[in-house]
Formats: C-alpha cells, sequence, structure tokens
C-alpha cells in the first residue's frame, strides 16, 4: 500500500523527538520527507529536489550517495559488521587509527567514538586524569570561549554553554572559565583588521595568568564558532593560543567536529596557523557523513601516562559501537576520496568563489554582516528572528535546504558542490534576502 507524504508526516508527529526542533514547528508545519540523496541533492517524497546547502548538519562534505562510499559500506556490510574493541581489535579499525595519525605531525593514538560529542567528552576525561597521572590532580578546571558550543552531552555543554539551548541543565554543570569570543564581525574593541592588536586575546590571557595552577586545558572550536553563528575569527588568534599553552603548560583541546575534513580550505582548520594541538576531536565528516563515527586523537606523550603498571592507570572509557567496522571502512575510503580527488584542495578554490559572490550581500537593507571561512558563507541580519525564517521558507519552496542559526542564514554545502551550483545558491539566497527584506519594510 501506498503511504502519502501526508500519513508520514502523521506518524512523524506521533512517534519522533525531532532534535533541536519546536513541537510547534513540527505540528504547523508541512515539513518534506526525504526519501533519498544524489550529490549535492535531497529529494522527497513528493518527487521536489533540494540543495542540501548545510550539508545535512555539516557532516556531508562529499555529497549524498557517493557511489565509492556506498560500496565501502556495503562490501565491508558482507565481511564483519560488528566487534568490540575492548581487548580485541579489528582490520578496519587498525587501519583507520593508522591513517588518521598520518595526518598530524606527533605521533599520536586514536580512541573512537560515534558522535562528536563523545568526542569532546572522551577528550575532557582524558585531560582530567592525564594530570592525576602526573600527580597533578588539583587542575581540573577548563577554559573555553563564550557562546562556544562542543556538544550535549553534560561535560560538552560545561564547556560549551549556550543558554538559548542549555540554561536548564546550569545546576548539574560544572564550572568553567569563559574567555572573551573573537568575534571579528563585532569585535568589542571597535578594532579593524588593520588596526587590530588582538585585543580580544587579553581574557583567555588574564585567565591563564591567574588560574594556570588549576587548569587542564582549554578546548575551542577553530577558526569559526559554528552554533553560536557562524562567528569567524583569524588564525592569528589560534597562533596566539597555541603559545600560551605551552608557556603555562595547559592542554590545548582542538574541537574539529564541524570544522575539519577541508571545511576551512584546509584539511584541519587549526593547520591554518603553526601550532600542534595535545588533543583533536574529530566527527560528522569523518566518513562522509554517511555512519557515525567519531575519533579523540591524543599525543602519545599524554597516551604513555595512562599505563597500568606499576600502578593502574587505565582510561576506564569507552561505547560500545567505538570504532564499528562498517563505519571505519567508510571513513577508510572517505579519506582515500579526499586524497585521490583532491577535495581540500577543491574546497580551497570555490571557498573564494562564495567569498567572490558574497561580497554583494552588504550593500542589502537589514544585512548587519557577511562573513565567509572556505565553504562556509554567513549572512548576519539585524535582530530579527523572523526575517531569517522567512528567508528560510523562501529557499525552501525555491528547493534549498537552509537552517539558519538566530538571526544569522548561512551556506554549508557540500564540498563537492559545482560551481554553476554554489553559484545559483548563492543568488537565490540574494534574492531571498532581498525579497524577504524588502516584505518587512
Amino acid at each position: 500500500m501506498l503511504i502519502t507524504t501526508d500519513q508520514y508526516r502523521g506518524m512523524d508527529r506521533r512517534a519522533i523527538w525531532h532534535p533541536y526542533t519546536r513541537h510547534s514547528a513540527v505540528e504547523a508545519g508541512e515539513f518534506p520527507v526525504i526519501t533519498r540523496g544524489e550529490g549535492v541533492y535531497l529529494f522527497d517524497t513528493e518527487g521536489n529536489k533540494y540543495v542540501d546547502a548545510i550539508s545535512s548538519w555539516w557532516a556531508c562534505n562529499l555529497g549524498h550517495n557517493h557511489p565509492r562510499l556506498v560500496e565501502a559500506i556495503i562490501r565491508q556490510a558482507r565481511e564483519l559488521q560488528h566487534s568490540i574493541l575492548g581487548n580485541l581489535s579489528h582490520t578496519r579499525a587498525i587501519e583507520l587509527a593508522m591513517e588518521l595519525v598520518s595526518l598530524f605531525s606527533e605521533p599520536s593514538h586514536v580512541l573512537f567514538a560515534s558522535d562528536g560529542a563523545s568526542a569532546v567528552e572522551a577528550a575532557l576525561k582524558i585531560a582530567i586524569q592525564y594530570w592525576q597521572n602526573l600527580g597533578r590532580g588539583g587542575r581540573n578546571r577548563f577554559v573555553s570561549l563564550e557562546n562556544a558550543y562542543h556538544g550535549d552531552t553534560l561535560g560538552a555543554v560545561s564547556v560549551g554553554y549556550l543558554e538559548g539551548f542549555h540554561s536548564p541543565f546550569e545546576p548539574v554543570l560544572f564550572p568553567a572559565h569563559r574567555a572573551e569570543s573573537p568575534h571579528c564581525g563585532h569585535c568589542r574593541h571597535a578594532k579593524e583588521p588593520a588596526s587590530c592588536n588582538r585585543e580580544c586575546f587579553d581574557s583567555i590571557s588574564t585567565i591563564f595568568e591567574q588560574h594556570a595552577g588549576e587548569l587542564a586545558a582549554v578546548i575551542v572550536e577553530p577558526l569559526c564558532q559554528g552554533a553560536a553563528g557562524m562567528r569567524i575569527y583569524p588564525p592569528e588568534y589560534l597562533g596566539l593560543l597555541g603559545r600560551l599553552c605551552n608557556e603555562k603548560d595547559v592542554l590545548l583541546i582542538i574541537d574539529e567536529i564541524a570544522m575539519g575534513f577541508g571545511r576551512t580550505g584546509k584539511m584541519f582548520a587549526f593547520q591554518h596557523v603553526d601550532i600542534q594541538p595535545d588533543i583533536i576531536c574529530l566527527g560528522k565528516s569523518l566518513a562522509g557523513g554517511y555512519l557515525p563515527i567519531s575519533a579523540t586523537v591524543v599525543k602519545d606523550e599524554i597516551f604513555e601516562t595512562f599505563r597500568d603498571k606499576p600502578e593502574d592507570r587505565t582510561f576506564y572509557h569507552g561505547h560500545t559501537f567505538s570504532g564499528n567496522p562498517i563505519a571505519a571502512a567508510a571513513a577508510l575510503e572517505t579519506l582515500r576520496i579526499y586524497e585521490q580527488e583532491a577535495i581540500v584542495e577543491q574546497a580551497e578554490q570555490k571557498g573564494h568563489l562564495l567569498k567572490d559572490q558574497m561580497a554583494s550581500f552588504l550593500g542589502l537593507p537589514h544585512v548587519a554582516d557577511v562573513r565567509c571561512l572556505g565553504m562556509i558563507g554567513a549572512v548576519e541580519l539585524d535582530e530579527d528572528p523572523w526575517l531569517a525564517q522567512s528567508i528560510r521558507e523562501h529557499l525552501l519552496v525555491k528547493g534549498i535546504l537552509t537552517r539558519p542559526l538566530g538571526n544569522v542564514v548561512y551556506l554549508m554545502p557540500p564540498l563537492v558542490t559545482p560551481e554553476d551550483i554554489l553559484i545559483r545558491t548563492v543568488e537565490a539566497l540574494y534574492n531571498a534576502v532581498e525579497e524577504c527584506g524588502r516584505e518587512r519594510g
């Protein structure tokens, strides 16, 4: 029996609790019901085609239904579906770990998990236990940036607290030091790039001066605070932070979950500057966005402190599906595609095109700021949530899927998006901003 779109929507309302979605939006909206993907497009039950302009929550960097990824998943599913990594191993996890550590200059070990928040949670726990392993258990506090987002588990929320998302959980969070966010789009110090002396860095520098003896680590999203509204900041800030961590002997955790794997025009965002993170969190596009897998990459000098002789310092932490063979096989093929098809180099070139195309937005009414980094383009509107949502609805009718962050409408399309589709998507966004702004008056 053929199930209609309305019937699917009815079943959805009956059974699905949607993440980061208001009940009223689901109850009132005639939302698309997606059935398949192909390249940069998603298709719904009505046959409508949509440009996936946010890479399905920033994950599908290689687009949808990539034949090599699909084949890698099918091939592995015929051989081994799951096997734990506790006191065992399997070939795909070993191969993937070796590929990952080869991407970084420091000798490292990889701890696998299933999602970005779990990778962050592991990083925080590793940092705490590392100092205990060294007999310095008093170092148990973290520094993060204002408006940071690192996931939705309680540890990740403690260092990535956004009041609009997380205020109900504040009573059970652990305290963390919050440094001023380096938000160049709205500089608190009224500086232009030519006159900037990184005054925003004074805040985190002061925290280090006052609390260095109790700090386990600092954790940051490199170059762009995603959930805060695509707040982009310069590599120089990250360079200063790397040097400060070295001077004060504080671990540096880089959260590459959203920015990693080519999104910024480098394989990893921190590589825009010469720093060496102690712990790197990976996720989202690690397996091309096709299967849930994440990783916490840890320098060997940290890993070595967790030995169990002469006393037990084992890291008693793990997840059932850590390093799942099918997900690991997809991740391996993803890395091969990146190398063989020069995905990062393509992303860098298309990022310049995206920036050029979006330069004209600053002339539009109601546009407060335009910012770009690699294959990220964000338009910040004046403070009116209605306008951003009306732009989203306008674009949906035009066959483009977006998901504004407050008053910020952004594009974060697959890195493999053809240039003509990228240009047409930017043009559609421009027209939507112009038309919806005119309707608002």
